[in-house]
């Protein structure tokens, strides 16, 4: 159950905790399901099935992924 909640701590984080360009009190996964759910346009389904595979991601995986797309 520990290995778990490490898992997914850096989604819990703050943006800005874990991105030094960011200055957004969001969590990392608040973040995620915003950018999800501006891509998908509100579907709540959808955004749900594109974050599931972040809660099994690495760190690297997950700060990669956000740089990549939510970085501006």
């Amino acid at each position: 159950m520990a290995e778990d909640v490490m898992k997914t701590a850096l989604l819990d984080r703050h943006m800005k905790e874990v991105f030094d360009w960011s200055d957004s009190d969001l969590p990392v996964r608040d973040a995620l399901w915003d950018y999800f759910m501006e891509k998908n346009g509100k579907d709540t389904i959808k955004t749900e099935e594109a974050m599931l595979p972040f809660l099994k991601d690495t760190d690297d995986k997950i700060e990669s992924f956000v740089n990549e797309n939510l970085k501006k």
